[in-house]
């Protein structure tokens, strides 16, 4: 198996003023039939504003970003800094027209590439058993 993955962007995060689109690129549009049909999203998307040895190298921060919380390892975080700096939102579809979907937010910035789509099945009773660490429940 290779040690090396090519991910080309099939898009590209867009914001101005209150709103927030993904813009399709052309050569991915008809990828986007039936996706109306769906409520929401997930948005893969790259950090690229992190895209740095430092930021790939971080495997511990504080949740957050805040110091009270304890040092946790980026796999157990959202946090944008690892070592593959893929991004995942889930977003609610507000309206889809040609090769742009608005959606309600997304944590990203304005220009973040977006590496891919995948339409959201929630799972039956997928809320048992979770479990969260204190630091995610004291966020809300």
């Amino acid at each position: 198996m290779s040690a090396i993955f090519n991910i080309f962007p099939v898009g590209v995060i867009r914001k101005k003023d209150d709103s927030v689109f993904i813009v399709i690129y052309r050569k991915y549009r008809s990828a986007l039939m039936g996706l109306g049909q769906f409520s929401h999203i997930q948005v893969l998307y790259w950090f690229h504003k992190n895209d740095t040895p430092e930021g790939r190298s971080m495997l511990q921060v504080h949740p957050c970003n805040l110091k009270v919380n304890p040092l946790t390892g980026v796999f157990a975080t959202h946090s944008p800094l690892r070592p593959n700096l893929i991004g995942l939102s889930l977003c609610r579809i507000l309206s889809i027209h040609g090769s742009v979907i608005r959606i309600d937010d997304i944590d990203a910035f304005s220009g973040s590439p977006v590496i891919d789509l995948k339409c959201y099945f929630p799972l039956s009773g997928s809320e048992n058993g979770v479990r969260v660490p204190s630091w995610e429940r004291r966020k809300k």
